[in-house]
């Protein structure tokens, strides 16, 4: 972010961004939805911001807009199917940036063939798999010997409440009828994957949690009572506390904006 951006912004948002100035982050699936919304947030408070396209030149359409408003922005081609990608990114950020602070997993898929466990297309699961777990598995291992040589690095894995087993063995959840096997248990392993990250890396300067961003297309309940839809901004705010640090120096956690949320 460029000083002449922090000036032009009102002093508490200006504390934030002289915190964060020069800290790196990678977004992963940074193109549209939530992903672009918190790769926003993070170069308007200070980072240098990577976002991860599966495409360069829809990176370059997110990229754009963020340097002409001043702030440090830079895209990455990221497909988590394809190896070789997560490698060619992480030599970029070995060669210009040296480290790595944040890394935020939140490149995931759905399917149309995905259902519950007597209905679903293997092939859909497997689909569903390769990118919500061991694409993230990948991408984190290929990232983190950057994130090593933070003073402070955070990873956020993007989960669900759809992937909680606690939730999703209570009848009573108003979301308990969206049954995709593929989906809510690629969930689940990731969550398993921020629990033995987070305990393999607890001695040293690495966190890693889980954060529920909700879903737009989820249905919420507002003060009246009524029934609305979530928006992006808000979606991403979940993810943005965990990333920004302002739930301090948590590790080994699954999280929503309300806090804590059952396994």
């Amino acid at each position: 972010m460029k000083r002449d951006a922090i000036e032009s912004i009102d002093n508490a948002a200006r504390e934030d961004a002289e915190r964060h100035l020069g800290r790196v982050a990678l977004v992963t699936g940074a193109t549209r939805g939530i992903g672009q919304e918190v790769a926003k947030a993070l170069a308007e408070a200070g980072m240098t911001v990577l976002v991860g396209a599966r495409e360069q030149a829809k990176g370059d359409d997110v990229v754009e807009p963020l340097r002409k408003a001043g702030f440090q922005a830079e895209a990455l081609v990221i497909d988590l199917l394809r190896p070789e990608t997560l490698h060619a990114a992480a030599y970029h950020i070995g060669r210009y940036y040296g480290r790595l602070d944040v890394l935020v997993n939140n490149a995931g898929v759905t399917d149309p063939r995905d259902d519950v466990p007597e209905k679903a297309s293997i092939e859909a699961v497997e689909r569903v798999f390769a990118t919500n777990f061991f694409g993230t598995l990948r991408v984190t291992q290929a990232m983190l010997p950057w994130l090593a040589r933070s003073e402070r690095a955070r990873i956020v894995n993007v989960s669900s409440g759809l992937g909680s087993l606690a939730r999703n063995s209570d009848p009573a959840w108003e979301h308990g009828a969206f049954r995709q096997i593929g989906f809510n248990a690629s969930k689940a392993a990731l969550n398993m994957l921020t629990v033995q990250l987070s305990h393999t890396l607890r001695e040293t300067s690495i966190t890693v949690n889980s954060v529920d961003p909700g879903a737009p297309a989820d249905l919420a309940v507002d003060a009246s009572g009524k029934r609305v839809r979530q928006g992006m901004a808000e979606g991403a705010r979940s993810v943005l506390m965990l990333a920004l640090g302002e739930r301090g120096p948590v590790t080994g956690g699954f999280y929503g904006c309300e806090g804590p949320l059952p396994w």
